[in-house]
């Protein structure tokens, strides 16, 4: 039994998480996560026993100083509680840390649990993987989920991926088991610019996740920073023909592959967000919920799952194995 202290009955609860490493390419899946926690200063209420799930040799622990005395910080997972304001308002559980190297199955049903004692109704995983993307272009974002009716009702892809899989593909089979509805929604970056950080890559992910969840999601000097960031790459595409010359031949493969996709939902859901953003007219105020997701109440038991599908990591070559073309299809991928 999961006993929290000093944290209030929550609204409409929506946990939404992120995790270093594997599943997070230019790190742009946990600094969404980060941003949220920052803009909307979010209180923590709970970490994971760092002991349990991490080998300190693979992430190790950090020192540093505080007030004259040397204090030490474990890497570990932590939540956080951020109440979204606006006529109706609602609580985001915000979950952020380092994919455990260890007892993934005790994680999730961790997390589970938390989720349980919260009320949450909904569950949404963050991920960013390496592809055939060109910078220069918006960045392809897809949602996944293995659950037939959310998919219909939330314009999600069913997931089809057969084969290795991280802690975000664990964790949304593992909601999926325990009856609570789960979503991923990943982030392609370009395979040849894959250091981070990639706020354009952060950006997309915050705004798909602004339209799955119905809250408006304050972007502070995120838009500025995701500008600089393709200028940049731009720069030193410039410097190098051959690289040039390789994300034109990417711009080539992605504008003719999402040319029918040039119109229609994408363009309608651009609008709502227009709308959602402008100065009067009665835009909702920061935080609030128009049509807000009313997923079933979960059911079921998180005691124990099988190992789920998830998405193979790209290699750094001409041809990774996640490609951007595949990001709509496969990439269904992640679960």
């Amino acid at each position: 039994m999961i006993e929290l202290e000093g944290v209030p009955e929550l609204i409409d609860p929506v946990m939404v998480a992120a995790f270093e490493g594997w599943n997070d390419a230019g790190d742009a899946a946990s600094t969404a996560v980060a941003h949220l926690e920052r803009e909307w200063k979010g209180e923590v209420f709970a970490a994971l026993d760092a002991e349990d799930y991490y080998d300190f040799q693979v992430n190790r622990p950090t020192v540093f100083m505080e007030g004259g005395v040397r204090k030490i910080t474990w890497p570990t997972t932590r939540l956080s509680v951020v109440r979204v304001g606006g006529e109706k308002p609602r609580d985001l559980v915000l979950v952020r840390g380092i994919e455990p190297s260890m007892r993934w199955r005790s994680f999730c049903n961790e997390l589970l649990g938390f989720a349980h004692e919260l009320g949450v109704e909904l569950v949404v995983i963050l991920g960013a993987l390496l592809g055939d993307t060109p910078h220069t272009r918006p960045v392809p974002i897809s949602g996944t989920t293995s659950d037939t009716d959310l998919a219909q009702r939330m314009d999600l892809e069913e997931t089809k991926y057969e084969g290795p899989t991280g802690i975000v593909g664990v964790l949304q089979e593992a909601c999926t088991h325990a009856g609570v509805p789960a979503v991923s929604l990943w982030a392609a970056v370009p395979h040849y610019v894959s250091q981070p950080p990639n706020p354009k890559a952060t950006l997309a992910l915050l705004n798909r996740l602004e339209d799955l969840i119905d809250v408006r999601v304050p972007l502070g000097e995120l838009p500025e920073d995701a500008r600089a960031w393709q200028v940049g790459v731009d720069q030193l595409a410039a410097e190098d023909s051959e690289v040039a010359e390789y994300v034109q031949t990417l711009e080539e493969a992605r504008d003719t592959a999402e040319l029918p996709e040039a119109s229609g939902e994408a363009i309608a859901r651009e609008f709502e967000r227009y709308l959602r953003r402008r100065d009067g007219g009665g835009p909702p105020a920061p935080g609030e919920r128009t049509r807000p997701p009313k997923p079933p109440k979960p059911s079921g038991d998180s005691a124990d799952f099988t190992e789920p599908a998830g998405f193979t990591e790209p290699a750094e070559s001409a041809e990774p194995a996640e490609s951007a073309e595949s990001t709509e299809d496969d990439d269904s991928s992640e679960d």
